[in-house]
């Protein structure tokens, strides 16, 4: 019998972790009874009931299992490591706030036995904010134009990943992992579902500005070279412009000497504009450093406070 492991991150969801696991075990025993299964929860260090909720449903059901992470290790890597810890034939990835439906499980598990190693969800539309759709739209947009791998639109992580890409991502040992270039660098062929984003069954959402912030430059450091061509770009062309202006300048006055005073303003105009120009760019760079620094030092991905119902021999194997 196949096994397929559903792994679901979660920060601070007390209101969705026992509905999610009840609407999974439904879905498996009337959609999908002729395999087995496993329901793998990473906390990232929740501050809410989301812990002890979980320990009872591991307590009730063994296909319930649950990591806990000594600390909030982040959006990326946290759901990247969990992936690792999946047992199954497949492992499908999903947010535990039900914005990615249960639905599309059956969907992806018949693509995957007509074949395909990767069968992930694409949004179509969304119920969230009109404004944040567009604002997500224009990123991808970006992103794929200047990316130098193919980059893939609306694409939230959510899908399903054969055993051996799995395996893939375990040897790539990528301390900065972010899926969603990684299943387009590297993956199979894919099949793609189509699907509209519902709205957040309950809770508020973790996501903010700097969240949203570190994926986008996540993105743009690991998978495009704009920033860098941007700068030097850039640099070239407001150095010709500056030199420009200062010989014209200098032109004028010596035709004029005594009857064009050049004053200190365009000096101080010049100064704020290229030194913000400069600041802009050195924090730009800043950024691919970074990203750079956070590979060299090669720290875990996740460190661990407690599993459960994890057998012992799952465990020696992760040893």
């Amino acid at each position: 019998m196949k096994k397929i492991s559903v792994l679901i991150p979660c920060y601070n969801e007390e209101l969705n972790v026992e509905p999610m696991a009840e609407a999974l075990t439904k879905m498996f025993a009337e959609d999908l009874p002729g395999y087995d299964y496993e329901i793998l929860f990473i906390d990232n260090d929740s501050k809410d009931l989301t812990r002890p909720k979980l320990r009872a449903m591991c307590e009730k059901d063994k296909h319930i299992k649950a990591i806990f992470n000594a600390k909030n290790f982040g959006q990326f890597n946290s759901p990247y490591y969990g992936m690792l810890q999946t047992t199954g034939d497949c492992t499908i990835s999903m947010v535990c706030d039900f914005q990615d439906p249960v639905e599309l499980i059956p969907k992806y598990v018949k693509e995957w036995e007509n074949g395909y190693k990767i069968v992930i969800g694409i949004k179509t539309s969304s119920k969230e904010s009109k404004i944040m759709y567009f604002l997500r739209s224009m990123y991808y947009k970006l992103i794929k134009k200047f990316s130098d791998v193919e980059q893939i639109e609306h694409f939230t992580g959510s899908g399903l990943y054969d055993k051996s890409f799995i395996q893939v991502l375990r040897d790539l040992n990528d301390p900065k992992p972010f899926l969603r270039g990684i299943v387009a660098e590297l993956g199979f062929e894919r099949k793609e579902i189509p699907y509209e984003q519902p709205q957040r069954r309950a809770g508020k959402t973790s996501n903010n500005f700097y969240r949203l912030y570190d994926a986008a430059m996540l993105s743009i450091t690991s998978y495009t070279k704009i920033g860098l061509r941007i700068a030097t770009i850039g640099g070239a062309i407001f150095s010709a412009i500056s030199l420009l202006i200062a010989l014209v300048y200098l032109v004028l006055k010596l035709i004029w000497w005594d009857q064009f005073p050049a004053g200190m303003a365009p000096v101080t105009i010049g100064l704020f504009v290229i030194g913000s120009v400069q600041l802009f760019f050195i924090g730009l760079l800043g950024e691919y450093i970074l990203n750079i620094n956070d590979r060299i030092m090669n720290r875990p991905l996740v460190i661990e406070a407690e599993r459960l119902n994890f057998d012992e021999e799952e465990e020696k194997k992760e040893d």
